[in-house]
């Protein structure tokens, strides 16, 4: 999306690199109890252990380090801890704790304060909404078509006993789009990184973005003609986006989790994980962050979850990354990466226009884009009666309006995925990406510039543009 920003390493070198990661507790050393502090600000950490590590544990080496439990993952082993300690990362060890919250209200530089800034600006630029006021919006409708969602949806419109979990800004509960297909059962916010299931915990307040997202996905209104590419399946609202607009490690890591937990067949993940767009393994702080994410990642796949992705807004090869991080101004080389599109088995889509091309905007690179869909350029525009050159979907207050980016591609993708695994109970999460890939139409790069590879799989739109059609036969 937007700045809802946005490798899974074998079993064996995961544990072995858990166990430099997370040394443990007897081994730290612990300020006296009367040197923690009382009086500042607390900030949220995620925290490594070795997967499995006794809670007890956990909870003696946080407050032994002047922090407390504010959730623990034990079967991959991160904890999420609150502390007003500034040197708790250091107590803890920096290749074993961070806290993006605290980074983002003390950056390192003024260089990194100037670029969170900047790429701020250009998020809210981006999230523009044109509300539509058609009565009858599904002439406006393109991307659908472009899919065959509507071909699709005359024969399965999806099962409700499959669930795509969209973790995101919230999904407004009232809107006569999505009140059939949401399960308040399964939603529940993250933002503090434990799941809360009150509704007031998982519903919007400052962005519709999440509303837009699932109406893409499960969305159904015949008043106003709209519907998405499943409205037969279920979706839940899980909320990982804060009031500022940032999606902090511990959010994704409970957002995978709760995933897991109840066995969501699909999730999209509009977004990165803040405050980077990159993760570098190596780099201390970083580190903790990065493996906290791709634990949980992998455990949600393990589990039978389909994680779906936005390939991003920057318009760069993401197998080419800058040499410093846009928003946070530290180093980056090709061992960083941003979450959770390039951890393993995430499918990660880029976005085209109306005319089928890939949008301005949309990321690319070879073996990192596995599909493509609508996301909207407004350089693609339609012809005159068939909308703008955003995807119209739902949005606040029970209206409909149209948003452009791979956030909005990337749901096409979970909905024909959630469409492939309705027609197919049962079959593992990579087999679902595997007929995603499989039914796409390819997309020849047609001389454009920086797209490489033939029309079965290249860097613009890896293997084609999702096809809906294609998943219900």
């Amino acid at each position: 999306m937007s700045r809802f920003r946005p490798l899974l390493l074998p079993t064996a070198l995961a544990v072995g690199l858990s166990t430099v990661l997370a040394a443990p507790a007897a081994s730290a050393q612990s300020p006296a109890e009367a040197e923690c502090d009382t009086t500042s600000a607390p900030y949220n950490y995620v925290v490594l252990y070795q997967p499995r590590t006794p809670q007890a544990q956990v909870d003696a080496e946080l407050t032994a380090k002047c922090g407390d439990r504010v959730a623990y993952y034990p079967e991959i082993g991160v904890a999420v801890a609150s502390s007003r300690n500034a040197d708790f990362a250091d107590l803890v060890g920096v290749h074993r704790a961070y806290s993006g919250a605290r980074e983002v209200a003390h950056p390192a530089t003024t260089g990194a304060a100037a670029a969170r800034a900047q790429a701020r600006a250009e998020i809210e630029t981006e999230e523009t909404v044109e509300v539509v006021t058609t009565t009858d919006v599904s002439a406006e409708q393109w991307d659908m078509r472009m899919i065959k969602a509507p071909q699709a949806n005359a024969i399965d419109e999806g099962s409700s006993s499959v669930t795509v979990g969209v973790l995101d800004s919230g999904i407004e509960p009232t809107h006569p789009a999505l009140v059939g297909a949401l399960d308040p059962t399964t939603s529940a916010g993250c933002n503090t990184g434990a799941p809360d299931t009150d509704p007031a915990a998982w519903a919007p307040t400052t962005s519709d973005h999440g509303t837009h997202v699932a109406g893409t996905i499960a969305g159904k209104d015949t008043a106003r003609g709209f519907t998405g590419i499943a409205p037969g399946v279920r979706m839940a609202s899980v909320k990982v986006v804060n009031d500022d607009g940032y999606i902090f490690p511990e959010a994704a890591v409970c957002g995978f989790m709760w995933a897991a937990e109840h066995r969501f067949d699909v999730t999209n993940n509009s977004y990165y994980v803040d405050p980077g767009m990159f993760y570098c393994p190596t780099q201390p702080g970083d580190a903790a962050a990065y493996e906290a994410v791709r634990r949980a990642v992998a455990y949600s796949h393990q589990r039978g979850v389909l994680n779906v992705a936005a390939a991003g807004n920057s318009g760069f090869d993401l197998t080419d990354p800058p040499a410093d991080d846009p928003n946070r101004g530290h180093a980056v080389d090709a061992g960083c990466k941003i979450l959770p599109k390039s951890l393993d088995d995430v499918v990660t889509v880029s976005a085209v226009g109306y005319e089928g091309t890939k949008s301005s905007y949309s990321n690319y690179g070879s073996g990192e884009v596995d599909v493509t869909a609508p996301g909207g350029d407004r350089a693609q525009l339609p012809p005159e009666g068939e909308g703008a050159g955003c995807p119209v979907s739902s949005v606040f207050g029970g209206e409909y309006g149209t948003k452009c980016g791979t956030s909005m591609a990337a749901p096409h993708a979970a909905g024909v995925a959630a469409l492939i695994a309705s027609k197919r109970p049962h079959l593992p999460p990579k087999a679902v990406a595997a007929l995603l890939r499989a039914k796409a139409d390819s997309v020849a790069c047609d001389g454009a510039e920086d797209c490489t590879g033939p029309a079965a799989k290249n860097s613009f739109y890896g293997h084609g543009l999702v096809d809906a059609l294609a998943a219900v036969r």
